[in-house]
């Protein structure tokens, strides 16, 4: 097997862990009374079921660009980014009066 997709299928389950975690700790403080509304509903495992999911997909996503974006490779010289220009000159902006008659530009 290719080591991209090792990596992606090893990050889409520590993604799905991390959701299950998250999950798991709504239900125990019972944010927003969801404890309740999952233990006297119908639904209630279909609910916990869509809610670990919907937020596993979105964690395994994160963990997998988080693991992508940590591959890249470190620059050997300069600090690195983008170079500050230091001879900043202000720009003259024409400016029109109230009566649209061109005033000189202003600094």
């Amino acid at each position: 097997m290719p080591k991209l997709v090792k990596l992606y299928i090893r990050n889409v389950i520590i993604g799905f862990a991390i959701a299950a975690a998250f999950v798991a700790m709504l239900l125990w403080f019972n944010v927003m009374n969801i404890w309740h509304l999952v233990t006297h509903s119908d639904a209630g495992i279909l609910a916990v079921f869509l809610l670990w999911f919907m937020h596993g997909i979105v964690f395994a996503g994160v963990q997998f660009a988080w693991a992508v974006m940590s591959l890249a490779e470190k620059p050997d010289s300069g600090r690195g980014g983008t170079p500050v220009a230091h001879d900043l000159q202000p720009a003259l902006v024409p400016v029109k009066d109230r009566r649209d008659r061109k005033v000189k530009g202003r600094r």
